[in-house]
């Protein structure tokens, strides 16, 4: 898709990619569980992977299989412990599993950081495959698989997205983190702020599983998060000295780039749903 789209502006590619994967995963998470299961999953393997090229350009060298291994199996866990086929007590298998990280770079004899790549390799399992692995405490909320919070919550951090790009493009003049992204600006996020509050509202007139003030409440911490989610990924991209994560998604650049608010407002998400 990105050789067809090549040939158009960034607005249109931008378009165009947001539609036809909005589509697909507002499909896979309304359709049932295990197109939920098989979005998400999709999802996270390849934010993992795309993390770990990252951190390769810089220098580093983190156990990508293992790590993105290690990732996909806390995903996988959770879901399965989410939806009660199996005790929480598998989560135990997880970091033995991680633990085998230590073991392998014992061995690697000509690295000359291996506590660094060490590191990395942990970071991207908490940085995405933990808030994804959130997300399944979120679906599974009331017990069953419930769509209406996860695609609420997609559909608000979208809105916040979309007003915010739309926002800071038209009216952008106070940045809002000059020295982390010099494109964002305050207005920016006022806009994006507005729009998912007003997403919020509709949502709450047709997904009756959380109240009006919940669904609020979670708008909140999307429009919060989200921005340092936005925020932090470009520190990560800064630090390696690069515009877009990737080129996989036309128009928005890699996974991480395109779903970087989930991984800040997802663990604020479940907490608040289990807490509160």
């Amino acid at each position: 898709m990105t050789k067809i789209l090549s040939g158009y502006s960034n607005l249109t590619q931008r378009l165009v990619t947001a539609l036809l994967g909005a589509a697909a995963i507002i499909a896979g998470v309304a359709y049932g569980e295990w197109t939920y299961f098989a979005v998400f999953f999709f999802i996270c393997f390849f934010s993992l992977l795309e993390f770990y090229k990252l951190a390769g350009l810089d220098g580093l060298i983190p156990l990508k299989t293992l790590g993105t291994f290690s990732g996909i199996t806390l995903f996988v866990l959770s879901f399965f412990i989410e939806r009660n086929n199996i005790s929480p007590r598998y989560y135990l298998l997880f970091f033995p599993l991680a633990s085998l990280v230590y073991l392998v770079k014992l061995y690697k004899k000509t690295e000359r950081k291996p506590f660094t790549n060490i590191a990395y390799t942990f970071l991207g399992i908490f940085y995405i495959a933990v808030p994804f692995a959130l997300l399944n405490h979120a679906a599974f909320e009331n017990g069953y698989y419930n769509f209406e919070i996860i695609l609420g919550a997609l559909l608000i951090l979208w809105a916040s997205d979309t007003g915010a790009y739309f926002a800071g493009t038209l009216f952008g003049k106070t940045k809002l983190f000059e020295r982390i992204s010099p494109k964002k600006s305050w207005e920016g996020f006022w806009g994006g702020a507005a729009l998912a509050i007003a997403m919020t509202y509709g949502i709450s007139l047709y997904f009756e599983s959380l109240t009006v003030m919940n669904w609020l409440i979670i708008a909140l911490l999307i429009i919060i998060g989200g921005t340092f989610g936005d925020l932090v990924e470009s520190l990560l991209k800064r630090s390696i000295e690069i515009k877009d994560s990737g080129n996989s998604l036309p128009g928005h650049g890699g996974f991480l780039d395109r779903f970087d608010g989930l991984f800040i407002s997802s663990p604020f998400i479940a907490a608040y749903l289990e807490i509160f």
